[in-house]
């Protein structure tokens, strides 16, 4: 039975945290790295529902991609959601790791994967780290398809790819597309890097309305595929990842947690 420390191990091996945003709240944030683990369960965001789940559950572990806390907490009581919730999960001897902005700039994170299944080529990080730190890391990616396509036939792709019913576009549906850029979550803040590198369009998760309207002032294109769900897909494969490289593990991708927003039609 691997310990708490030995999976923080090979998570940090496969999305390092030296790729984590300088803001952000990375690696094992509640727990004893010596506990052994038996059941483990990942999920994009703990909220009410999936802390419910990993307790009536019994997990030994929650790999949540949004860091629990992620903001620093003054005092730990049941007045706030950030705090009921460890309380909670700290009584029931969970322990949390959190790898965030690691994982979507990883080798294999979400943004990678996000660029792969849109069929991209010539894929390279949008935003590179500094050549002393890595070689060809860093956060966003960017790449072109190997012939062009109209917007609307992207945007088609990206629907089925994350199973989402809608997404929001900024473009005329029979725009040509070539290069795109992916950030996912709330990515609007790589649309300067995008400009940067000239790409035709911008696939993220959510973005401000201004920044829609300085994309458009700039001719670039947006497919704005929700937060939820440009990550979520990630989080259950990341199950199976760690199921692979730990074969006693009993695993599973949180069945509880929804996007909270919806398509009303």
């Amino acid at each position: 039975m691997p310990l708490v420390a030995e999976i923080c191990q090979f998570l940090d091996s496969f999305a390092p945290l030296i790729l984590a945003e300088e803001w952000d709240n990375v690696g094992l944030l509640v727990g004893d790295s010596r506990q052994p683990v038996e059941r483990v369960m990942t999920c994009l965001t703990i909220t009410p529902a999936s802390c419910a789940e990993a307790v009536s559950k019994r997990a030994d572990l929650i790999v949540t991609h949004h860091p629990l806390p992620f903001k620093p907490l003054r005092r730990l009581t049941t007045d706030n959601t950030p705090g009921r919730l460890l309380l909670e999960l700290i009584r029931a001897g969970i322990a949390v790791y959190s790898p965030h902005t690691a994982f979507d700039s990883a080798a294999e994170g979400i943004n990678q994967q996000l660029a792969e299944g849109m069929g991209l080529i010539e894929i390279r990080p949008l935003v590179p780290l500094p050549a002393n730190e890595a070689v060809d890391l860093g956060s966003g990616r960017y790449g072109r398809f190997a012939a062009p396509l109209s917007l609307a036939e992207v945007a088609s792709h990206l629907k089925s790819l994350l199973e989402i019913g809608g997404l929001h576009v900024v473009g005329p549906d029979d725009a040509p597309i070539s290069t795109a850029a992916i950030a996912c979550g709330s990515g609007g803040s790589y649309l300067e890097h995008a400009i940067r590198q000239e790409v035709d369009l911008l696939i993220t998760g959510e973005a401000s309305f201004h920044t829609c309207l300085e994309a458009q002032a700039h001719g670039v294109h947006l497919l704005l595929a929700g937060h939820f769900a440009s990550e979520r897909f990630a989080v259950v494969r990341l199950a199976d990842v760690l199921a692979k490289e730990f074969p006693t593990l009993t695993h599973w991708a949180s069945e509880q947690e929804t996007d909270p927003l919806r398509w009303f039609v």
